[in-house]
């Protein structure tokens, strides 16, 4: 895969890969601000900023609509450490994506009004997802146990739902002409267009805006955590949960690929260690998934369980640290190394056959520091051994460096 590269005079950086057996083109532009680079005051408006995107300008009152009638779709998503957005279009029509992206970028108007319409939206979706679902408030009571100075300790819905109902529009104002800039952005184009096209209409129609020069302050690292922090909460819920929450190395740290490989050990498909001696074999849990947050910053490695009716909460953390235990004690053997990297291998393939999250992809690798790094993943995973998987573990399930959470059904 060739990956093309320009920078605008603003700052705007530019990738495409072409693919000439797609009558597609991908456009995808992701910005350098998600939830992380919020004030405590007024948590939840990366979120919220990203369906203000949709409201129109003054020349396009109707994002959707001039998409929609090229043949095009779009969507975007934010989490703690960018906002992303992405259109698809037939690739006569490609140019529409670049007019359309430029235009919001420049020309949003944040009126009392707009403001009002999405802030609604956004309340309903914290209540139904985080509020009202069983379950949904889990990540709002685990990430402020686990994170006590970095603003990771907050999901990207928010704090709390009277920041989103409170926010100023000046202080959303103040957040667009901050972030919402060409040299903090990156366009990525895939698809069946040349590159010297790509860099025609980047000029055309991004070139003329102004870059910002903003200096994102150093956000404060977290401290090394030493002692094992602990919740119960009840809720009306249908079984009894356990959630355990590891800090882990960011994307650039050492650690980040074991971790991966390790959360893959634990549970990737059903032959995962947890699920085929937890779930099937012990029935100590009905439901139970390990995952790595993925994040730009240290983060977590982190383990949700629904608990069998009848099993304690005490019984279940005890089989989970002993399968724990394992790991800093005994080598995985070859065989189940080489089926976590096979598998990864083959997900990673698939995943990115389709444009978008290609597109998408590489932006985010490009914005890590360089798209080309996106090409060395799989490597980079084969490359880990079973005695780096050993090891990190060892210090990865230090008993210190866990939050736990006991999740009970009301009795």
């Amino acid at each position: 895969m060739q990956i093309n590269k320009h920078r605008l005079n603003n700052g705007l950086r530019i990738l495409h890969t072409a693919d000439e057996s797609s009558q597609i083109v991908y456009v995808n532009i992701l910005y350098g601000v998600g939830a992380r680079n919020e004030s405590y005051e007024y948590t939840g408006i990366a979120h919220l900023f990203e369906h203000l995107m949709f409201e129109g300008t003054p020349d396009v009152p109707s994002f959707d609509e001039p998409l929609e009638r090229a043949g095009g779709e779009n969507n975007a998503y934010t989490n703690n450490d960018v906002t992303n957005y992405y259109i698809s279009l037939p690739r006569q029509n490609a140019e529409l994506a670049f007019y359309m992206e430029s235009d919001r970028m420049q020309n949003i108007q944040l009126t009392q009004e707009s403001v009002a319409v999405q802030r609604q939206v956004v309340m309903e979706e914290f209540k139904q997802e985080h509020l009202n679902r069983p379950y949904g408030d889990v990540s709002m009571l685990l990430r402020p146990m686990a994170f006590k100075k970095h603003p990771y300790r907050w999901s990207t819905i928010g704090r709390k739902l009277s920041h989103i109902a409170n926010v100023p529009v000046e202080v959303l104002r103040e957040f667009y002409s901050r972030y919402y800039a060409p040299d903090n952005a990156i366009l990525c184009v895939v698809g069946n267009v040349t590159f010297e096209q790509v860099v025609e209409w980047s000029e055309k129609w991004f070139g003329g805006i102004p870059a910002k020069n903003y200096e994102k302050p150093e956000l404060p690292m977290e401290p090394r955590q030493i002692r094992c922090r602990r919740k119960t909460v009840r809720r009306n819920v249908p079984q009894n949960a356990l959630y355990m929450a590891f800090h882990m190395g960011g994307r650039g740290d050492a650690d980040f690929f074991p971790c991966d490989v390790i959360s893959d050990i634990l549970s990737n498909g059903y032959s995962g260690r947890l699920n085929a001696r937890l779930v099937k074999k012990k029935h100590i849990f009905t439901k139970i998934d390990a995952f790595i947050s993925g994040s730009e910053h240290p983060g977590l490695f982190s383990i949700y369980a629904r608990v069998a009716d009848g099993v304690t909460m005490e019984c279940a953390e005890a089989a989970l640290w002993r399968e724990l235990e394992l790991l800093q004690q005994r080598l995985v053997p070859k065989d189940e190394m080489e089926k976590v990297r096979n598998r990864f291998e083959s997900e990673h393939i698939f995943r990115n056959i389709n444009g978008e999250n290609l597109a998408g992809n590489l932006a985010l690798a490009e914005m890590r520091g360089a798209a080309e790094d996106f090409l060395c993943e799989v490597e980079q995973y084969r490359a880990v051994t079973a005695e780096q998987v050993r090891e990190t573990a060892k210090d990865l399930f230090r008993r210190g460096n866990c939050s736990v959470l006991h999740y009970l059904k009301k009795t």
